[in-house]
């Protein structure tokens, strides 16, 4: 699958919003959450489109000490076909630019393919919030993983 990754802005947010609820339909973001996210200071995000069709998102804060993945997702359709692996990697590079040391991110202790692919791009667990995610009727544990930039891939 060939993608495009374009900059998230303002003007992205339904889109956006949209591909949220498809990601995660259990826990969606508001329209309103997304737009102030878009608008904090230090926010930086990519879209990944398939020719016209937006299949995947990445969205990051850039906190000076570090920068923080906020959310990224794809829809279910899309997934294993590498767009949260490109994502990953060029929020990765502008962390790396931005000159973060780290990039962290929090993952659900149940999302095994999502907890794959972050080791294998070389995050380490370095903590866990206990019930963070609802699950209907029980929670999820949050595990919170830390990215060395100094260490990450280049993105290919």
């Amino acid at each position: 699958m060939t993608l495009s990754l374009l900059p998230i802005s303002e003007a992205s947010a339904e889109v956006l919003a949209s591909l949220q609820r498809a990601c995660f339909p259990k826990d969606p973001w508001d329209d309103a959450s997304l737009c102030a996210i878009i608008r904090m200071a230090g926010f930086f995000g990519l879209g990944a489109y398939s020719g016209s069709v937006a299949v995947g998102y990445a969205l990051a804060l850039d906190l000076k000490a570090e920068c923080e993945i906020l959310s990224l997702g794809v829809l279910p359709a899309m997934r294993r076909c590498g767009a949260a692996r490109a994502l990953l990697a060029a929020i990765s590079a502008e962390a790396r630019r931005r000159g973060a040391p780290y990039l962290l991110l929090e993952v659900a202790a149940d999302n095994i393919a999502a907890r794959t692919l972050y080791r294998e791009f070389g995050f380490a667990t370095i903590g866990c919030r206990r019930n963070y995610y609802r699950r209907d009727d029980n929670f999820v544990d949050a595990l919170v993983l830390r990215l060395a930039l100094a260490d990450a891939p280049l993105p290919a």
